[in-house]
């Protein structure tokens, strides 16, 4: 069986990390239209700490881009050298660690082409990633890229494709349990064993006779007269419970194994199936850690807790059912500071130890000390006293941890206190990062909703834009419903306090209802109880104003007032782009909406319909297009496909669709129609190819001439139902060479007959081949029986019309003969 891809990334990842002595590591591979880097292997590194840095912009700059860019290996020692060279890494990922990225491409010999990225992450030390190091890296990456430099070869494809492989590094050596199975002759005693049981026998082994009585020699004396009971109780019931016996392990020394079996069901009891199962030390180990008085837990490389022991339970107040499985911060109230989760965070990416106080209501403080590595992390938490506070000011405002903690001598990281919440800052940084990722209006207003209500403690918040001297409101998130009705489309002249802070550019904070109602009498009021009022200045113009309400009196001190104010600067800015974005996007749209048919002719004996979805990421536009022609010699069916996303492939399409209704209205056959509009093609030299599919159809007699210029082939569904993809000869794409021939092909349909003509944005799905998109096509149309032709192109675009992550265009073209027509 030939290797996969994913294969290929999984062994050269794995290999790269080892190599250079990191504790993990990603690969970034190319997207299918080269504009992007996409994540598509993953390391020692839990996947969700990766969320925003799953698509990367190939001029980003980020180590992954520059390097795929340039060539050249980018080493970062640490958090200081990250901020200095890449503040956007340093933003989205707060941790210290070491970094060193590589190109991973095709060996010279076989072109050099660059497939990726590849970059592997160790403890910050401060020192520079040693050159030796640098050689074994870049050694890991020009194998992987010979591997996938292969599989190009041999046709497969390697962009990025599917989720991120995760690839499993080796854990500590040995398995955690052994087990072997055994068949017994009750009746000759017999004893068959498997090799798992040979190797769980060990030394002991070589004295084993395949008699019960060898195993029975190896058990401890004191452990032989129970078991022997045991087995006579067995011969009787046909169950032999689970008990724990001592086996000698061939070295004069005994240790415990569980061992059971049972007969087979409805046979007579001369056979007994049985195993035995080693935990070597991981129940003594179990059972050490339950006895201590301090809780020790662990969690997965994703934060989820995998074993608490019962100090745990008491000291959280919290059984541990409830906790396995889940996020300690999604379970526990009082941990739920984002703060908490950030140690994890923080631990797992500079993979050291760090360690924070957290106060249990009503006041029990504990001491939490995590230790990671790659397969996850260990937990300590101990009760402790209340902190010694560093700042003035009353104890209860402390709830979280600091930075990274430091070593004390004593082997423990140190836990330390902030003054106030720093859950704040966190979320500033997430959304710092964020807002670099978002692109249009409204993910900005999502972004920055998900970020500061959890930051700041917020209940409501409201963004609103300034247009034309008025105040229009882009998103709200908590508000009772209707209750800004009332506020919609406000004069920036009216005495209000969103209107007041865009007029001076001065935020506004109320701790109190009084306090808003004093300085504003008879404003409208619903149930929260402060409020913080920021206006959205960008470049010295005003954006607009956003409102962040709490339901609880709320006191606003100078740090958070900072913050808070910074932040607005940050929202302006991001909307101020935003806004630009959208408008551009807007025009981009229309340009493509204005280049494709309006309505589409009305035949008799003819049914059409038509659909066309754009691209959903970015603001590129394609060049998808179609196009239904009244000529003298019947009806032209066209669709096509110009390569790219961008105005220029919107443009090219235009020309195409004009001149191929230009060559097809004068009656020429469609070959011909296809040979010119190839030279007319080839003269502009735009540096663009397309692909056409051209179908001239008679609808009363259900004649079709049809030729394909690279397009994909119709699909054909019958009266009865049969539907097949139409295996149409064909000539080159369009734009390839003049001259250049495109053999025509004649077939018949029946009334009743369905005709589908479409481009691969309907088909194309990430790591499945173009046909068994088309085959899923052919499939859907089968069995698809609407009785209006409108219906059934809604049900052909199926998800297609729902995603909001589609990277190519989608176009259909649907066509059905009446009864009324005549067999040619």
């Amino acid at each position: 069986m030939a290797v996969t891809r994913d294969e290929v990334l999984a062994a050269g990842l794995r290999r790269a990390v080892q190599h250079a002595a990191a504790y993990g590591g990603v690969v970034y591979l190319r997207s299918a239209d080269r504009a992007s880097l996409v994540l598509s292997a993953v390391a020692g590194v839990p996947l969700s700490l990766l969320s925003g840095f799953r698509r990367l912009p190939v001029a980003g700059q980020l180590p992954v881009p520059v390097t795929y860019r340039t060539g050249r290996t980018v080493a970062l020692s640490g958090a200081e050298e990250t901020m200095r060279r890449f503040p956007r890494l340093a933003v989205g990922l707060p941790y210290a660690f070491a970094s060193a990225s590589v190109p991973v491409a095709a060996p010279a010999a076989q072109g050099g082409e660059r497939y990726g990225a590849l970059s592997v992450l160790w403890p910050s030390s401060g020192a520079a990633v040693p050159a030796a190091t640098r050689r074994q890296l870049r050694t890991a990456a020009a194998r992987l890229g010979a591997a996938l430099a292969g599989l190009a070869a041999g046709g497969h494809p390697v962009e990025a494709g599917g989720a991120p492989v995760e690839v499993e590094l080796p854990g500590p050596a040995g398995p955690a349990v052994r087990v072997g199975l055994f068949d017994w002759d009750l009746a000759t005693g017999e004893l068959t064993p498997d090799e798992g049981l040979t190797e769980l026998l060990g030394p002991a082994a070589a004295g084993f006779g395949g008699r019960i009585s060898d195993l029975a020699a190896l058990v401890h004396p004191e452990d032989l007269p129970p078991l022997r009971a045991a087995v006579l109780a067995a011969v009787r019931t046909g169950l032999l419970p689970a008990r724990t016996v001592r086996l000698a392990d061939g070295h004069g020394r005994h240790h415990p194994v569980r061992l059971w079996g049972r007969c087979p069901e409805g046979a007579a009891r001369t056979h007994l199936i049985g195993a035995v199962v080693d935990t070597g030390q991981g129940a003594a180990a179990v059972a050490a850690v339950e006895r201590l008085r301090d809780g020790v837990f662990a969690l997965d490389p994703d934060g989820r807790l995998e074993y608490a022991n019962r100090s745990l339970e008491l000291l959280l107040d919290t059984p541990r059912e409830r906790l396995l499985g889940h996020h300690p911060w999604s379970v526990l109230p009082w941990l739920a500071d984002p703060e908490y989760e950030d140690r994890y965070r923080a631990a797992m990416l500079s993979q050291r130890p760090t360690a924070f106080l957290a106060r249990r209501p009503p006041d029990q403080w504990l001491s939490f000390s995590l230790y990671p590595d790659a397969h996850g992390l260990t937990g300590r938490v101990a009760p402790t006293g209340p902190p010694r506070t560093r700042h003035p000011g009353p104890v209860d405002s402390v709830v979280g941890s600091g930075p990274v903690s430091e070593r004390v001598p004593g082997g423990e990281p140190e836990p330390v206190v902030p003054r106030t919440g720093p859950g704040a800052m966190y979320h500033l940084l997430q959304l710092a990062s964020a807002l670099g990722e978002a692109v249009s209006v409204r993910e900005v207003c999502e972004a920055v909703a998900q970020q500061i209500l959890p930051g700041f403690g917020g209940q409501e918040l409201a963004i609103y834009l300034s247009r034309a001297g008025r105040m229009y409101l882009v998103a709200q998130h908590g508000y009772p419903e209707g209750f800004l009705d009332g506020f919609e489309g406000t004069s920036l002249r009216a005495r209000l306090p969103g209107t007041q802070v865009l007029n001076t550019g001065v935020p506004i904070f109320f701790e109190s209802e009084h306090e808003l109602l004093a300085a504003y009498p008879g404003i409208p009021l619903d149930e929260m109880r402060a409020w913080a009022f920021l206006p959205l200045i960008a470049s010295g113009h005003p954006v607009g104003s956003c409102i962040l309400g709490f339901d609880e009196n709320h006191v606003f001190g100078a740090e958070e007032r900072a913050v808070l104010t910074g932040l607005s600067g940050l929202i302006a800015q991001a909307l101020e782009r935003a806004r630009l974005y959208d408008t551009e996007f807007a025009l981009a749209r229309g340009l493509q909406q204005a280049l494709l048919p309006h309505r589409l002719p009305k035949v008799d004996g003819l049914e059409i319909a038509a659909r066309y979805l754009p691209g959903t990421q970015g603001m590129e536009i394609g060049g998808d297009w179609y196009d239904v022609i009244t000529t003298p010699n019947g009806l032209c069916l066209v669709i096509g496909d110009v390569e790219g996303h961008s105005v220029g492939a919107a443009a090219i399409m235009g020309q195409l669709r004009s001149a191929v209704r230009a060559f097809a209205t004068t009656g020429g056959p469609p070959e011909e129609v296809l040979a010119r509009t190839n030279q007319l093609l080839v003269e502009l030299d735009p540096g663009l190819l397309a692909s056409c599919c051209l179908l001239r159809l008679d609808p009363t007699t259900g004649r079709v001439e049809a030729a394909r210029a690279g397009h994909l082939p119709p699909l054909l569904r019958r009266p009865d139902g049969r539907t097949e993809a139409l295996d149409l000869p064909g000539g080159p794409l369009l734009g390839v060479q003049h001259p250049s021939e495109y053999p025509a092909s004649t077939l018949g349909l029946e009334p009743g007959s369905v005709l589908a003509l479409y481009t691969d944005g309907l088909v194309e799905e990430p790591g499945q081949s173009i046909d068994t998109g088309v085959d899923r096509l052919r499939s859907a149309l089968a069995h698809t029986a609407d009785p209006t032709l409108e219906s059934l192109a809604d049900r052909l675009l199926g998800n297609a019309r729902h995603l909001t992550d589609r990277a190519d265009d989608v176009a259909l073209l649907l066509a059905r003969i009446g009864a009324g027509a005549r067999a040619a």
